[in-house]
């Protein structure tokens, strides 16, 4: 707090113009700030990244409006955290200071920011999520690898680096007598889910031998939260077992001292590095006008996660090194290169209530009641704690402050809690043991199932309303205008009792709703398109017919496999479990799941009055796409002039082919479009034959590329 005469912070004066409360919140800031900083850089965040931007931008507009506050040992004037005290790494300088870079948060500041840089040439980088590296090289030989630090002393990880398979013992050609490499390292998503798989795996497989023996069991790992903190924790462990565990991986960004290392623009520089055998980025990009990078930072916008590692903007870098000179650089980052960043997919906000849901298959979901909040450009008000066992072990209590996550078109999921903001009102969460929507006692389908459900299939209307909202998605009849709103509508009015007289609906019907009328009680707009798309629904294929009748386990693929074999729902009924099984893509689980749902008797009606209704039971074979694909497997990636990501894999399924979201040594053809990326890299290394869109129109139609 400022007394009448001049204070001393941090080792500068202060005047003592500057209001007590403004200079209280600052410190409070600068203090939270790097605390919240180190815990970051050391791989255990408690706050979202844009919870962390938000503070920072705000102590960023309190230094502008009060200059004096602005100090060199501010947290705006600061790079990186300090390696903790208690770390058993040994420091080193590096040889040229590491810096951060300025972000913007919308076009508007981008436009700014390019108007007050004007270059002949940028480049669009994306913003990896990983863990900043430092890597030098001498001779072409890998002397030392270091984390960022403070900018100007970091951790020697040297040990650690050279047993992550992408960064490179020694350089290819001829290389300079000195480089130091600036990176990311960073985990794919994929391998991300892997590692936590194979961490479970490996405690079932050894509790099971520890109750075996008679032995205590182990505990139970906690999963990893995030691909950047677990790429953050890899290269921190003194063991370098389980550092290549990780699965970490590597991609140069940057350039530091050099001797011999010659080039005038960034770009350059990358294609040096890459010659050198170093990992770059396959998305940067050189673009000569502002309009294309801002049409770079909007397309990625769209694609964020296409890319092979996690990233949350778009960075944009000056390209002539001489250019880069002339722009210079503050305390802490380049005025050469800005940040953007995107909506944060990882927010805060207060948790108001735990309710549950019921869905098609009556598993009974616990989700999080939230104080609205933006994220990944949407608001968000509730998401999901996947069951009752996930909010114990997140240790999640109503009231809390929590991490919620929303990336793309993914449900967002609570993450935790921020057990710092805990003020001693919080209640513990008691799972209900009746169902929220008629009232059955709710139970487990199988003993030590984690899910519990609602044992009243047919009747529950929140079943109901699932289950009909469900077949008239895409993926099933595609019926337009019945949506859940609709569906309750149907149920809640007496309509309809289940899913059997949905194609029985009629006008007359449709007068007993309130969805479906207009004030005077005739059939609305809405009701009349609703029976237009029953109408044509009804002479759908019937691997959508199969989708339609939610059988455990039958999903799209199975379905097709299934209809293209069989022909009829006659034939498919009348098959043994055993014959089904053989059905490529289909096995024993699914074939025994489709017999049991037969096994039902008021499952059994709703097929039987669909097909009184005119629901067509079989496929029409001259009608079926000639199957040019039967037996290969085909992995689309990047952006096709003709064709969506669904229509590509539509193309490749109605003609007999597995449309597969990862390449692998028994990939036959990968599709590659524009900003295709590791996919791509991925099948050249493994030799898989690479197809560009008018190869792959020409196999749809012939079965062959020559």
């Amino acid at each position: 707090m400022l007394e009448n005469s001049a204070t001393a912070i941090l080792g500068e004066v202060i005047e003592p113009s500057i209001d007590p409360d403004v200079h209280r919140r600052w410190s409070e800031l600068a203090d939270e700030i790097r605390r919240h900083r180190d815990l970051y850089y050391n791989g255990r965040p408690e706050i979202p990244n844009a919870d962390f931007d938000a503070l920072f931008r705000e102590l960023q507009e309190i230094e502008n409006q009060y200059p004096e506050l602005a100090t060199s040992a501010s947290p705006t004037r600061e790079v990186g955290a300090p390696a903790p005290e208690e770390s058993s790494f040994a420091n080193v300088k590096h040889l040229e200071r590491m810096m951060s870079l300025d972000n913007v948060f919308d076009a508007a500041e981008l436009d700014d920011w390019l108007s007050r840089t004007p270059a002949e040439a940028y480049l669009t980088e994306l913003k990896v999520d990983g863990v900043s590296i430092d890597l030098v090289y001498r001779d072409g030989v890998l002397e030392r690898a270091a984390t960022r630090g403070d900018g100007r002393i970091g951790e020697d990880i040297t040990a650690n680096a050279r047993v992550i398979d992408t960064i490179p013992h020694e350089l290819k050609g001829d290389a300079p007598a000195l480089i130091e490499v600036r990176g990311e390292i960073y985990i794919r998503p994929e391998d991300f889910h892997e590692i936590n798989a194979e961490r479970h795996e490996a405690w079932v497989k050894t509790s099971e031998k520890a109750r075996d023996q008679g032995r205590r069991q182990p505990k139970k790992p906690e999963p990893f939260a995030n691909p950047r903190n677990t790429a953050a924790g890899g290269l921190r462990q003194k063991n370098t077992a389980e550092v290549k565990k990780r699965r970490l991986r590597f991609v140069a960004h940057g350039i530091g001292a050099r001797e011999g290392f010659d080039v005038d623009s960034q770009h350059e520089a990358y294609r040096m590095l890459a010659e050198y055998g170093l990992p770059v980025s396959p998305y940067t990009e050189r673009v000569t006008d502002t309009k294309a990078v801002q049409e770079k930072v909007a397309y990625w916008a769209e694609h964020r996660h296409d890319a092979e590692f996690e990233m949350d903007g778009v960075v944009i870098k000056v390209n002539s090194l001489s250019e880069q000179r002339g722009y210079g650089a503050t305390s802490r980052a380049p005025r050469w290169a800005i940040a953007y960043k995107y909506p944060p997919e990882e927010v805060s906000t207060p948790l108001r209530d735990i309710m549950v849901g019921v869905g098609r298959t009556g598993r009974v979901t616990p989700f999080a009641w939230l104080v609205p909040k933006l994220v990944s450009g949407s608001t968000v008000s509730m998401a999901t704690l996947h069951n009752q066992s996930e909010v114990e072990r997140k240790g999640v209590l109503i009231g809390d402050t929590v991490i919620i996550r929303k990336a793309g078109e993914i449900i967002p999921e609570v993450l935790g809690p921020v057990v710092e903001k805990r003020d001693g009102t919080e209640r513990t969460y008691r799972f209900p043991t009746l169902c929220p929507s008629c009232g059955t006692r709710l139970a487990p389908q199988r003993e030590g199932d984690a899910d519990w459900h609602c044992p009243n299939a047919r009747f529950c209307p929140a079943q109901l309303v699932a289950r009909l909202t469900y077949i008239a998605g895409r993926g099933a009849f595609d019926i337009e205008a019945l949506g859940e709103k609709g569906a309750l509508d149907l149920i809640r009015s007496g309509v309809l009792n289940d899913e059997a007289g949905l194609f029985d609906l009629d006008t007359a019907a449709l007068e007993q709703t309130r969805v479906y009328t207009t004030t005077k009680g005739t059939v609305n707009a809405t009701g009349k398109k609703l029976l237009e798309h029953l109408e044509s629904a009804r002479h759908t294929e019937l691997w959508r017919v199969l989708v339609a009748l939610s059988i455990r386990h039958v999903g799209p693929t199975a379905a097709r496999a299934l209809a293209a074999r069989y022909g009829s729902m006659r034939a498919l009924r009348e098959a043994s479990a055993a014959d089904l099984a053989e059905t490529d893509g289909v096995g024993q689980i699914i074939a025994e799941s489709l017999k049991a749902w037969f096994e039902v008797d008021w499952h059994v009606a709703i097929v039987e009055a669909w097909e009184r209704a005119g629901v067509s039971m079989e496929d029409d074979q001259s009608e079926r796409a000639e199957q040019t694909l039967e037996g290969l497997t085909l992995v689309v990636t990047g952006t096709l002039e003709n064709y969506s990501r669904d229509k590509a894999k539509e193309a490749i399924l109605a003609r007999g082919g597995k449309a597969s979201g990862s390449v692998s040594k028994k990939t036959d053809y990968v599709v590659v479009g524009e900003n295709a990326g590791s996919k791509e890299q991925k099948a050249r290394d493994l030799g898989v034959t690479i197809l560009d869109e008018a190869q792959f129109d020409k196999l749809l139609e012939t079965g062959g590329i020559d």
